[in-house]
């Protein structure tokens, strides 16, 4: 079960496509955070959401809100499916140890062994206060998005 509205969110500490470490806790005080799980890079519906994001990009990376958006595949992988699909956002990787983040966050799938559709709105104190969680087929809505982070 995910993780619910006014938990602290987990910290965490992944590696993005560049290899660099991103820590949830960078952005404390800073900025309020979209983390969003995916189940897969080159799948039809994870790359028709990142490219949405990346079209409204300035809505989720900007002087008050950052983007995370994690799967559960190797680095390696994500930096090649950034490059191609012109993603500048950062992409993290839970691959290793496989799933401990989305676990965290509740929105790892064991049976399939990737981390279903989970968006957390985590504002600047650390706090979620928003959150959705879709099925591997069901894309999320943008505008929802948009809306929760217009409420902080």
């Amino acid at each position: 079960m995910a993780i619910e509205v006014g938990t602290k969110a987990p910290d965490f500490e992944l590696r993005n496509q560049h290899g660099e470490t991103v820590r949830l806790s960078d952005f404390r005080g800073e900025k309020n955070v979209v983390l969003l799980f995916y189940p897969f890079a080159f799948t039809g519906v994870c790359t028709g959401e990142l490219c949405a994001l990346r079209d409204e990009l300035p809505k989720f990376v900007n002087d008050d809100v950052q983007l995370l958006a994690v799967s559960n595949d190797a680095p390696f992988s994500l930096r090649v499916f950034a490059e191609q699909e012109g993603l500048t956002y950062p992409l993290l990787s839970d691959f290793w140890p496989h799933g401990n983040v989305s676990r965290e966050y509740g929105v790892f799938d064991e049976e399939k062994g990737c981390a279903v559709r989970g968006t957390f709105i985590i504002d600047k104190e650390g706090v979620v206060r928003w959150t959705v969680v879709n099925g591997l087929p069901d894309a999320r809505d943008l505008d929802e998005y948009t809306k929760a982070l217009a409420a902080l």
